[in-house]
């Protein structure tokens, strides 16, 4: 491991083909152009800074549906922050509707070494979603942003996507607000290029991830 990927404290690692995908996308690191990591040093600012002040940093990334882009970046983030040994780290996700978790969505998480079980059935599943042997499964299923399982105050909200962004000019609660925007890899939705089009998106939206908590560690780092 690099320095910034050290862990602190814990001898828990991620499954090794989630950590395979997490090696790929650290290689793949340099190819986040120059505005994307501006935005990723702010919210990693924010994050460090929050760890410094109090020992937790909570996130809610926030999509229209939360079905696709803000689970997946919750996931991503909070299995980040877990390889850099971020622990006071928490990550949610919200839409500003609830639909459900989209399986194609869950496809993609899994084929980047994700495990995912189905907790519960209806129009609306409830998943445990694992990314070690023994951590914490994060239990995902689509709701609003303000749904009851998220915190309501002293959270950075994270938009994933331009129509939430623009939806929710305000989001209450939020200490803090950050446009870190993906394309919808639904457009691919039915036309047999599914799996193509949401691996991409999982893993783009994973390396931004990994990158956001590396620079946290390193800022941390850099203050201690």
């Amino acid at each position: 491991m690099s320095k910034d990927t050290a862990h602190t404290g814990t001898d828990r690692v991620l499954y090794p083909e989630l950590q395979a995908t997490v090696t790929q996308l650290r290689a793949s690191e340099n190819d986040i152009p120059l505005e994307r990591l501006a935005l990723l040093g702010e919210a990693a600012a924010y994050v460090a800074a929050e760890l410094q002040r109090n020992g937790k940093a909570r996130l809610i990334f926030i999509c229209t549906h939360n079905s696709r882009r803000s689970h997946i970046s919750q996931l991503w983030a909070q299995a980040a922050a877990f390889a850099f040994g971020l622990t006071g780290v928490e990550t949610y996700s919200g839409g500003t509707e609830a639909t459900a978790f989209h399986p194609n969505a869950i496809a993609a998480l899994a084929g980047c070494g994700f495990r995912i079980d189905k907790e519960a059935g209806g129009v609306n599943p409830r998943f445990a979603v694992h990314y070690c042997d023994d951590g914490p499964a994060v239990t995902a299923w689509s709701k609003r942003y303000d749904d009851d399982a998220n915190p309501a105050r002293e959270f950075a909200a994270v938009m994933t996507c331009s129509d939430a962004d623009e939806a929710c000019p305000f989001v209450p609660g939020a200490a803090a607000r950050f446009p870190i925007r993906y394309e919808d890899p639904k457009r691919s939705d039915g036309s047999g290029s599914e799996s193509e089009v949401y691996g991409a998106s999982c893993r783009e939206i994973g390396r931004e991830m990994v990158a956001l908590m590396a620079l946290v560690t390193r800022q941390r780092d850099a203050d201690g």
